[in-house]
């Protein structure tokens, strides 16, 4: 379904962000990329949103495809009547509205409107407790709830692909639980792929089928979900921990052969 091949990415013409990245995301399967702040796990998604073309960024190089079109040149209005909806860090609930005008404006992609009320009921159905805010402005609920409605109005434009950028960030363990759960069940339910920027290595690759972890604008590692789960060289790049708890980056450790054997 996605596929960024070789990417690199500059802002303003000077700032190298991103160095010959290549990811896929296939039809229906959800894709962790890992990675500490700074490694460009962000500056991925906006590439593939197209939001990149707001800040003075550009795919300098390589190129980006989406169901067999390319989309590296493209505006994010665009990209989203694709399929591609970003859900954006931190939670950016349109904070005076209420839960329910949040939700709407995430169908304003569709221009007839029609069957507004039927999704409405549907992102009810993954976030119950949000039916219990529908009038409540969005800006008071909690970190949670803020989350759960930003997901919910990336739903409403029925999305192929949703780019979600740190769901976790800020969380209690119960509700990051509670929200990698809902995901997953939207993926299982609805059929959309998922390509999920997360710290939380654990939680990312609980639902996960495959993993992508980056580090300094390149990818350093890629497997399956159980092949990167629990292992002791993505806890070193993907935590930067060592044993003893010493700050350490991908060019410290000396595991090759162990990365050899998952590259095969």
């Amino acid at each position: 379904m996605l596929r960024l091949s070789n990417i690199e990415v500059k802002y303003s013409d000077v700032i190298l962000v991103l160095r010959g990245v290549a990811l896929e995301v296939p039809d229906g399967q959800i894709v962790c990329l890992l990675g500490a702040n700074g490694a460009g796990k962000t500056t991925t998604l906006k590439a593939v949103s197209g939001l990149l073309h707001t800040e003075l960024g550009e795919v300098t190089d390589g190129y980006i495809e989406f169901d067999g079109k390319r989309i590296d040149r493209l505006g994010p209005e665009q990209v989203t009547r694709l399929g591609i909806v970003q859900v954006m860090e931190g939670r950016r609930t349109l904070e005076h509205l209420t839960v329910e005008e949040n939700l709407r404006a995430g169908a304003l992609i569709h221009k007839s409107g029609s069957g507004e009320k039927r999704d409405i009921d549907m992102v009810y159905d993954y976030f119950p407790r949000l039916k219990d805010y529908r009038n409540s402005t969005a800006g008071y609920l909690s970190g949670g709830e803020q989350q759960m409605v930003v997901i919910g109005r990336a739903m409403m434009a029925h999305p192929k692909l949703m780019l979600l950028d740190e769901p976790s960030l800020g969380l209690s363990p119960i509700l990051v639980r509670e929200i990698f759960e809902i995901v997953q069940r939207i993926n299982q339910e609805e059929k959309t792929a998922l390509l999920l920027v997360e710290q939380n290595a654990r939680a990312a690759l609980s639902i996960g089928t495959y993993g992508y972890v980056m580090e300094n604008g390149r990818v350093v590692l890629d497997g399956s979900a159980a092949s990167l789960r629990d292992n002791e060289d993505v806890k070193e790049f993907y935590l930067g921990l060592s044993e003893v708890g010493q700050q350490k980056s991908y060019k410290d450790v000396k595991h090759y052969k162990r990365r050899k054997r998952w590259l095969g």
